[in-house]
């Protein structure tokens, strides 16, 4: 039995509707634990990384706006950071971010894994759909990882929770279902005019783009612990000529919350910083398409997590998400 045999078998539509030539235009936000795939999941959607991904959790800070336009309209994506139990003044910021987007937007997708189990974390998301007047759509995600036998045990689990508007597998790292996703998002979005010029494909400032991937890169390299203090601040973005082309000379500086965390992030001789900003400048290419001379230093800013004023400097404003 295929994949779409077996949701037909469940009552599940899997996402394919029919959309007249109308446009539709809507927000959709991307809510779940940390490290489900939410920012996988927007830059497969999207077609290019915008959204920084990893391993450890908590990776997305900020409320990420992504476009992604065809013929059929315009959907608005908002990735927010993991809902997760906050120890910080910086988790308060990120899950506050993460729950009041709930109420603001036209469709929800809350991502799960694929697992029967349902814990605390997806008790008190599921507390929070169960107010809201916007259709949900499940998406069970990392369907690749499981036999496709076990994914009908998971959609009969979590619809006992939440009466969802559709439930839709995917696996956001090989793309699998994920144009029926598409689909189905569609399905429940108003007819209306597009929010944005059909080449937009975030409302992400460069430098906020060219910090994450920084930041992307030093979650990659570090150990489990430091990652979740390190900030990076993007100080100086310049372009100038030269005889081989524009080249960006770009400055930035990691700040972390302890001398002994300093020395792990520039490592011996220097080495972890420049395999930091080796791999951080690869990306950053990519997405300026030009050469780019990236400097990068190191801070020590202690507790700064538990600063207000210092959570904003670094870019995580509760205002500006307002906006």
């Amino acid at each position: 039995m295929n994949l779409d045999e077996m949701l037909a078998a469940s009552g599940i539509s899997g996402g394919a509707a029919a959309v007249d030539g109308n446009t539709k235009s809507g927000f959709v936000t991307l809510i779940g634990r940390p490290n489900v795939g939410k920012s996988t999941l927007m830059n497969r959607i999207i077609g290019q990384k915008i959204a920084i991904t990893s391993n450890k959790p908590q990776t997305t800070r900020n409320k990420i706006q992504t476009v992604h336009t065809d013929e059929r309209g315009q959907i608005v994506f908002v990735d927010t950071p993991g809902i997760h139990k906050a120890k910080n003044k910086l988790g308060e910021y990120m899950v506050g971010t993460a729950e009041k987007t709930i109420g603001e937007v036209d469709v929800i997708c809350w991502l799960v894994e694929p697992a029967t189990f349902i814990g605390a974390g997806e008790q008190h998301i599921i507390e929070k759909l169960k107010k809201v007047k916007a259709p949900v759509i499940l998406v069970i995600n990392k369907v690749d990882m499981i036999k496709k036998e076990e994914i009908l045990p998971v959609i009969d689990r979590y619809r006992k929770e939440v009466d969802f508007a559709d439930i839709v597998p995917v696996s956001a790292r090989n793309g699998n279902n994920v144009d029926e996703l598409v689909e189905t998002i569609y399905k429940y979005l108003p007819y209306g005019p597009m929010f944005y010029d059909e080449d937009t494909v975030t409302d992400q400032p460069m430098r906020q783009i060219v910090s994450e991937l920084i930041r992307e890169k030093a979650l990659h390299a570090l150990n489990e612990e430091i990652p979740h203090g390190i900030a990076v601040v993007v100080d100086s973005m310049k372009e100038r000529k030269s005889a081989k082309g524009v080249i960006t000379d770009i400055q930035a500086t990691i700040i972390c919350e302890r001398d002994s965390h300093k020395g792990i992030i520039i490592g011996k001789g220097g080495e972890m910083l420049k395999k930091i900003g080796a791999n951080a400048r690869f990306e950053i290419e990519r997405q300026l398409d030009t050469k780019v001379n990236l400097q990068i230093w190191v801070k020590v800013k202690k507790e700064w997590r538990d600063s207000d004023i210092l959570i904003k400097n670094f870019g995580y404003d509760k205002k500006k998400d307002d906006m």
